[in-house]
């Protein structure tokens, strides 16, 4: 990173939900879940953060809490789209030159786990950098809902260059392989580019958002991290993370 580096997280935040509706406000131990992301992304200690909302009632929550929230148009449909609305509303002027895009669901995160999403841009090359963690279950090859990463990557490495992502359990032969953990740190010129390219063929094939980068010819880096972050999308995973984050 140039020094002129000047990092914002940004927490995209929507009330829909098909699994748990009104997420971000669900309490875990007298707060809402957005919250213990929001101190979990200041205690990284990067750069300001901001929560990206689709309704008032969780900016309502962030500011009384003495957070930062900006109102976005709800009808995003993603949440990259979502922070670019709120990058251009806060920082008009353009000080933010890289962008953490932390997802609101992710109470239980390591803040050091937010900071390393920023590493693989001290390479100039890199658009997007990204974190990923080795699969240590078989199981994981095999379930849809684990999103595998193509890593370019030599043995014992920590970083190394995103070839592909796919849910199936590529690629083929001996060797690691790695789950894609969702957090992306952007340059502010790729988000910009990002957010208005079409959607790619192999993008709407997969499901998967990132792709359309790869598609566009974008550079996508990750880090490996040593765990998953504990994501909540069900009222069961609601129960983990409160018996997680217990006084």
């Amino acid at each position: 990173m140039s020094e002129r580096s000047n990092p914002i997280v940004i927490i995209p935040a929507r009330m829909a939900s098909t699994r748990l509706p009104g997420k971000p406000l669900a309490d875990i131990h007298g707060q809402p879940m957005i919250m213990h992301v929001w101190r979990r992304a200041m205690e990284a200690d990067i750069g300001p953060v901001v929560v990206a909302c689709a309704e008032t009632e969780i900016a309502d929550v962030v500011r009384d809490a003495g957070g930062e929230a900006v109102l976005t148009h709800p009808g995003h449909l993603s949440g990259s789209d979502r922070i670019y609305e709120a990058l251009e509303l806060f920082d008009s002027d353009g000080r933010h030159d890289l962008i953490v895009n932390l997802q609101g669901d992710l109470p239980t995160i390591d803040p050091a786990t937010v900071g390393a999403s920023l590493r693989p841009l001290a390479k100039s090359a890199v658009d997007i950098a990204t974190l990923a963690t080795p699969i240590g279950d078989p199981a994981e090859l095999g379930d849809p809902n684990v999103v595998k990463a193509v890593l370019s990557i030599a043995m014992g490495g920590q970083m190394g260059r995103a070839i592909y992502f796919s849910r199936l359990g590529v690629p083929w032969g001996d060797g690691a392989y790695y789950h894609h953990i969702g957090i992306y740190a952007y340059r502010r010129a790729a988000l910009a580019r990002f957010v208005g390219l079409p959607h790619g063929v192999i993008e709407r094939r997969e499901r998967l958002e990132q792709l359309r980068a790869l598609e566009n010819g974008m550079r996508i880096d990750a880090v490996i991290v040593g765990a998953i972050p504990q994501g909540v999308d069900t009222p069961e995973d609601l129960e983990r993370a409160r018996a997680l984050l217990a006084p």
